[in-house]
């Protein structure tokens, strides 16, 4: 594991309805690269919330954060972080489903003004890593929720993030596609070194990555290592 950090928060707050809704009261954390790290708690509990102010798509109301070395509290860090340093993943794949797979793929690298030719071969290698080379050509609406889901996974890694952040990317799958789809992520952090942070109502996912961090009422309740490992 790298010990470079890559996530530092301390005492985030959100509120929403002009602070009515208190959704964050008080996170703190910290993430170092190559480690995969849950935040395990049932709906509501903060932990979407919490994966969009770590990557810039939302702002906290009060305390300090840092993401790859960026404050996403300022609006042209969390640019820069969302085209080069930090992918996404959602429990629904948020594909452009009249666009191939090998479309949706290139999508972040446009935005990014990556050569066409580095990114065709970024394309085919992410595409034969996870499985979906055969599939390229394919319109999203066109294949599984399985494949979707790998696609979604590959389209978060078209510009080699060091953070990948992935807001329950199992739930809308069955059993045996959601173990595939939690196996492919922990491979890239075994294998690639990248960070993940990972959403999940589902303890038996949780306890596979290397930390867990219990989030209730806006709140992280505990850090402690997954069931099983070190």
């Amino acid at each position: 594991m790298s010990e470079e950090v890559l996530i530092t928060a301390r005492d985030l707050r959100k509120t929403y309805d002009a602070g009515r809704v208190r959704v964050l009261d008080g996170v703190s954390l910290e993430v170092r690269g190559g480690e995969m790290v849950a935040l395990w708690g049932a709906s509501g509990s903060g932990k979407s919330t919490l994966l969009h102010l770590l990557g810039g798509l939302d702002v906290p109301d009060g305390g300090e954060i840092t993401v790859c070395g960026l404050d996403p509290r300022r609006e042209a860090h969390r640019l820069t972080l969302r085209r080069h340093h930090v992918g996404f993943v959602f429990q629904l794949h948020n594909l452009i489903p009249d666009l191939t797979v090998a479309e949706n793929l290139r999508v972040p690298a446009l935005a990014r003004g990556a050569p066409a030719a580095a990114t065709r071969t970024r394309i085919g290698e992410l595409a034969e890593a996870v499985g979906i080379a055969h599939r390229l050509n394919h319109r999203i609406q066109d294949i599984s929720g399985g494949e979707r889901q790998r696609t979604a996974i590959c389209r978060a890694l078209m510009n080699s993030p060091q953070l990948l952040l992935a807001d329950e990317p199992t739930g809308s799958l069955d059993e045996e596609t959601g173990d595939t789809v939690f196996s492919l992520l922990r491979h890239l952090v075994q294998t690639r070194g990248i960070a993940v942070v990972l959403a999940t109502h589902e303890r038996r996912f949780a306890e596979q990555c290397d930390r867990v961090l219990r989030v209730r009422s806006g709140r992280i309740e505990s850090g402690r290592p997954a069931v099983g490992s070190g």
